[in-house]
């Protein structure tokens, strides 16, 4: 007669009654992928982007010599001025690596505090481009006035509205991290912005040297 043995979960090794330890594990190397797909995706938008910019410049070198007897860009164009507002854009990049740092160490309130002057440059160069605007148009220089200035307000616009949007989302992130802390989500989409930031105050180096400097040549 061949005895049989029961086995309870109790007289099992520990391996073979843990079923679920792999469970947990692979639902954090799923959120990780989801992470790093969400930062590949956001390359992919800057990328994008290039093309939109890219595109907006062609045209503006088009453009470049069609005043249709309009007023000039180098009768508005104030150096000084503009490189002001230039000043406050790199400055902003330098608070946001800043910002980075203290969230690579977990640090709320500095990480806090710097995107926070971060902000308050991108407001001011915001602010700084939309006075220029009304200079420019209070001079006779509108959009629909020349095609050179309809190339002018579409490029330089454009980098204003991606500013805008920058600002926005830092807001949305004030709040989310004000709700989640410091989670690998936060993590990603702070590492988004920071891609995106970084990116604006490229595309302007190239507005300041093509539009401005070229302007008053």
């Amino acid at each position: 007669m061949t005895a049989v043995i029961e086995t309870t979960p109790n007289d099992l090794p520990d391996e073979a009654v843990d079923t679920q330890a792999p469970h947990g594990g692979h639902d954090d190397h799923d959120h990780h992928d989801y992470a790093g797909d969400t930062i590949f995706g956001f390359w992919v938008y800057i990328l994008s982007d290039c093309l939109l910019f890219g595109t907006l410049f062609a045209v503006f070198a088009v453009f470049s010599n069609s005043f249709a007897g309009i007023v000039e860009p180098s009768e508005l164009f104030n150096l000084w001025f503009v490189a002001g507002g230039t000043a406050l854009l790199l400055l902003s990049s330098f608070t946001f690596g800043m910002g980075m740092l203290k969230a690579q160490n977990r640090d709320m309130k500095g990480m806090m505090t710097w995107l926070g002057v971060t902000f308050a440059l991108g407001l001011g160069f915001l602010i700084m481009e939309l006075y220029e605007f009304h200079h420019f148009s209070q001079a006779g220089a509108t959009f629909d006035s020349s095609a050179y200035w309809s190339s002018f307000y579409a490029l330089v616009a454009t980098h204003g509205l991606h500013v805008f949007a920058g600002l926005i989302w830092m807001i949305v992130l004030y709040f989310h991290f004000k709700r989640d802390g410091f989670t690998e989500d936060n993590h990603a989409r702070l590492s988004c912005l920071s891609l995106f930031w970084h990116f604006l105050d490229i595309i302007w180096i190239c507005v300041f040297s093509v539009v401005y400097l070229m302007g008053v040549m």
